[in-house]
């Protein structure tokens, strides 16, 4: 490891002017610029359609990927080597077997050990894969190996490109919290997401395509093939592309119900119409610059052009009530300030999270519970998503008995402003990674939000109060029809509640 640890910052020098490109402006001449053009009602107006249930939103991005003409530009956090995975970057590779341009942005930090996967995609003509401050060591290990060998370089290793947005003939995207593996669309054994993302069109594109192209070219993107190699050619590569991504190994997505949890039918039915049905509105689209977590300090000042700091600055402007949902939700000082601001004008404020059982990551809810009992002295309303309640419930998610983890970044303001992106109510969205989102203007999708949350905040989760005697927290929820009260964390084992209570000393508040 001392020995790999000599080459952590060894990154090879890029000729960015040669390699830089730019978003392909979307045309009527395209059969997505077309339908765009003529479903947008005025030429300000953004459309929407919320997509809560997993299958539907996979279909929505393999129904753009089929049906691109010109160009797909595609960024994520996390692209896993799972079946999903593999469809997916099947579905990009048919596209630029059509002649379709792909470019394809990752970030580096769950890569290790696909890398032949995604050098059989760049092998491809018509394709370019990038990765967002990468590894340079040990890159067929798991990320603990990755990071031990680059003892020397973990500062900077430590920032991650959390962005996630896929464009379509620069007419068509889909935005939202998903990443692209099994458990984000209902295909995990044994865990799955619960989570919303967006369909979008209209006057928010040419921003997006700005802002991927801002990534695209940015100093912390290095091409694939810079920093991964393979004995192979690209012939031999395409082959194992081939194989890995195929039928044979690969199933393709079961089929999908006739509508969603909204009411709404597949994507594909407005595309095959030319018409799109969905909710207009102003919208605006932000992402934090590329070099943002490298400049600030974990914990420092919020950056006014960062996402964290524009969501509260949309937030802080509520007369009435801010409904949110966050997987990770660690306040802070600040955000308790925050917070208490609002109460003090008397804005009603709900938050739905994950609770101890649900969490995929205990650190954080070690940060979120040394805020609880304050919060809820406050006046602010919580719940916690519990998984059991999760597989329990009858309303069409169709989780089974898997576990439900809430992974949606969503706020409600006013009933009127929402807002739909990658940010985590937690520091490390606010200063370490970068996160993407849109603020919309519209009382129809602010609705449809409120109504994706009210069925996990009343059906799937415990409401959180202080007990009588003013000692700890008590969780109220209902199971056939009866109220019943737990005094502590539910559905936790007695191992994850030991493990959280090891935890609480030594977690580092500034870096979750």
């Amino acid at each position: 490891m001392l020995a790999l640890a000599g080459c952590a910052t060894r990154l090879p020098q890029v000729d960015r002017e040669r390699l830089a490109s730019e978003a392909i402006p979307a045309s009527a001449h395209s059969t997505l610029g077309r339908i765009a053009l003529e479903s947008q009602p005025a030429p300000d107006q953004s459309g929407f359609r919320l997509m809560p249930l997993g299958t539907f939103s996979l279909d929505a991005r393999l129904q753009l990927a089929r049906r691109a003409e010109v160009s797909l530009d595609v960024q994520y956090y996390n692209i896993e080597g799972d079946a999903t995975g593999r469809y997916f970057l099947r579905a990009l590779r048919d596209a630029a077997q059509r002649g379709v341009r792909v470019r394809l942005l990752v970030d580096d930090l769950y890569t290790g050990g696909h890398d032949t996967l995604f050098l059989g995609l760049a092998a491809y003509p018509n394709v370019q894969v990038r990765l967002f401050n990468p590894f340079c060591c040990a890159r067929e290990k798991g990320q603990l190996t990755r990071f031990l060998a680059s003892t020397g370089d973990w500062s900077r290793l430590d920032h991650r490109m959390h962005n996630k947005m896929f464009i379509a003939d620069g007419a068509m995207a889909i935005i939202g919290g998903r990443n692209v593996a099994n458990e984000y669309y209902l295909r995990g054994s044994s865990d799955n997401f619960v989570d919303v993302d967006a369909f979008t069109t209209g006057a928010v594109l040419p921003a997006m395509q700005a802002l991927f192209d801002r990534y695209w070219n940015s100093l912390a993107v290095y091409p694939l093939t810079s920093i991964a190699s393979s004995p192979l050619s690209p012939e031999a590569l395409q082959h194992q592309f081939e194989r890995a991504t195929g039928p044979a190994t690969t199933a393709a997505p079961a089929p999908l119900p006739p509508n969603d949890v909204l009411g709404y039918a597949p994507i594909a039915d407005d595309l095959d119409a030319g018409r799109l049905g969905l909710n207009w509105g102003q919208a605006y689209v932000f992402a934090d610059h590329p070099d943002k977590p490298f400049d600030g300090v974990a914990g420092g000042e919020l950056l006014e052009t960062s996402v964290t700091y524009n969501v509260l600055e949309a937030v802080a402007k509520a007369k009435q009530e801010v409904v949110a949902s966050s997987p990770y939700f660690v306040p802070g000082p600040k955000g308790m300030a925050f917070l208490k601001s609002l109460r003090e004008r008397s804005v009603k404020v709900t938050v739905l999270t994950n609770s101890l059982s649900s969490t995929d990551e205990p650190a954080v809810h070690v940060g979120y519970s040394r805020y609880r009992e304050d919060m809820l002295k406050m006046g602010v309303d919580l719940y916690e998503l519990s998984p059991s309640k999760v597989s329990n419930n009858k309303h069409p998610f169709l989780f089974g008995k898997s576990l439900g983890r809430l992974h949606a970044k969503l706020f409600v303001i006013d009933r009127r402003t929402s807002f739909i992106g990658s940010m985590n109510l937690d520091p490390r969205s606010a200063t370490i990674n970068t996160e993407f989102g849109a603020v919309i203007d519209s009382p129809e999708v602010a609705r449809e939000l409120i109504r994706i949350i009210d069925i996990d905040r009343l059906q799937s989760a415990y409401r959180l109060r202080l007990a009588p005697d003013g000692r700890g927290l008590q969780w109220l929820g209902f199971q056939d029809d009866s109220e019943m009260v737990l005094d502590s964390e539910p559905d936790a084992s007695l191992k994850l509640r030991l493990k959280a209570w090891l935890l609480g000393p030594l977690v580092p508040e500034e870096l979750l």
